[in-house]
């Protein structure tokens, strides 16, 4: 990277680069002759979530005045750029600025030590992987809160650590730009995005930021997100980098000389002019670059809405129908207890009008058993009983309607023929028979 440009050339690359606060309020001819203020000391506020960048905060130059545009977290415009920080750089008698840019690659940023992984060359916050970002723990706040997880330890060792935030001229950063930050400067790259611009324009409408009014201790030292200038994460500065002084404009003078002079000065001019205009071609492709990364954006952050509503959706339906089977078997297991307790029941009741059936034949065969003893031993007595002789039975027999004695008694006589039994065992007559 130069250091020093053709004067003839400064106000067109003033134009192009410096970072004020509207392109309307841009001067040409006008330098800033006194150095930006050193760099505040603060602290990183956590990163809001994966894919986001550390853009490091920095002096930019407005209405006669430095102002502070904080460090933020910021998205890539594409996956895969790393940004390289703008810088103040000394050349032909004043302090130019060098915007920061989007690219595969970090490019030369003066040298300065703008902390965070930005140690004057390259960057060593983080890098791209399978289109995923990893970060280094060591010098990047990564809080367990916000989900990110491509996270390594890598120790960052500072040569030297300082504040100061220009490069060249009295007290400023020596640093030439490698072979490598010279290819990545003059490789493709884009500028910075949207939101980005919007964090700046934010900035320098803020009275508080300005040099002449913090001192250099901005109460606004770096955000969590690009143009968030309120809030619990807001990151105010813990003290200035250095004493601040008063920055002057300095007029560009016009002097007439010689006609080769002239010529110089109109050739000079035209070249400023081309200079201008693709300045402006770069700064519309930007702008269209911008746009339909946005779109883009928005077409991810719908498409990606639409996939979460949609995952919702069937993670809803596949509760609802895991609930409905769950809901099924319920009822089958309810319905399979109720018949099995119906069908053990049943059992219950066949088992008990087995015992009942088995329990009256039990007492029936008693009862026949009972009868059946009963007349054996009728009959077992009966025949114990000694029976006459056939003469004296025959003897015993009643008499045919034969005449009663009138001397007996007829309740005897009755006695007698009511009970053939006591007239079966009557004595028999053992009077001697005066017949034979």
């Amino acid at each position: 990277m130069r250091t020093k440009l053709v004067s003839g050339m400064l106000a067109a690359l003033l134009f192009a680069a410096l970072p004020f606060a509207s392109d309307a309020q841009v001067a040409i001819g006008v330098s800033v002759n006194v150095a930006p203020p050193p760099l505040p000391v603060y602290t990183q506020p956590p990163c809001p979530g994966p894919g986001y960048i550390w853009v490091p905060g920095y002096w930019a130059w407005g209405d006669d005045d430095y102002y502070w545009v904080p460090g933020t977290w910021a998205m890539a415009p594409e996956v895969g750029l790393l940004w390289t920080p703008g810088w103040w750089g000394w050349g032909d008698g004043g302090y130019v600025w060098h915007a920061g840019y989007w690219g595969p690659e970090v490019g030369f940023y003066g040298g300065i030590d703008y902390g965070f992984g930005y140690s004057g060359h390259g960057y060593d916050g983080g890098y791209w992987r399978d289109r995923q970002f990893y970060y280094n723990r060591s010098v990047n706040n990564i809080s367990n809160t916000t989900n990110i997880t491509n996270v390594y330890n890598k120790t960052v060792v500072n040569v030297s650590v300082n504040h100061v935030s220009y490069n060249g001229g009295q007290g400023g950063v020596n640093a030439q730009a490698t072979a490598a930050e010279r290819a990545a400067e003059q490789g493709h790259h884009v500028g910075p995005t949207s939101v980005q611009v919007r964090h700046r324009d934010l900035a320098a409408k803020d009275r508080d930021l300005r040099a002449s009014v913090n001192n250099g201790k901005p109460a606004v030292a770096a955000t969590v997100k690009p143009a968030e200038f309120s809030g619990r994460d807001v990151v105010a500065a813990r003290a200035a980098g250095g004493p601040v002084h008063t920055a002057q404009p300095r007029r560009a003078e016009t002097r007439p000389g010689t006609p080769q002079e002239r010529g110089h000065a109109q050739q000079r001019d035209e070249q400023a002019r081309s200079e201008q205009q693709r300045s402006e071609q770069q700064r519309s492709a930007q702008a269209e670059q911008q746009r339909a990364d946005q779109q883009r954006e928005q077409q991810a952050r719908t498409q990606e809405q639409q996939r979460t509503e949609q995952q919702r959706s069937a993670q809803a339906e596949q509760e609802r129908g895991q609930q409905r089977e769950q809901q099924a078997r319920d009822q089958q297991r309810a319905e399979q207890q109720r018949s099995a307790q119906a069908e053990q029941q049943r059992g219950q009741q066949r088992e008990q009008q087995a015992r009942n059936q088995e329990q009256q034949r039990a007492d029936q065969e008693r009862a026949q058993a009972q009868r059946q003893r009963s007349a054996q031993a009728e009959q077992q007595h009966a025949q114990a009983q000694p029976r006459p002789p056939e003469r004296i039975r025959e003897a015993q027999a009643p008499p045919e309607r034969s005449a009663k004695p009138a001397n007996e008694p007829r309740g005897e006589q009755r006695a007698n023929e009511g009970n053939p039994r006591t007239n079966e065992h009557r004595e028999p007559d053992k009077r001697p028979d005066h017949g034979g």
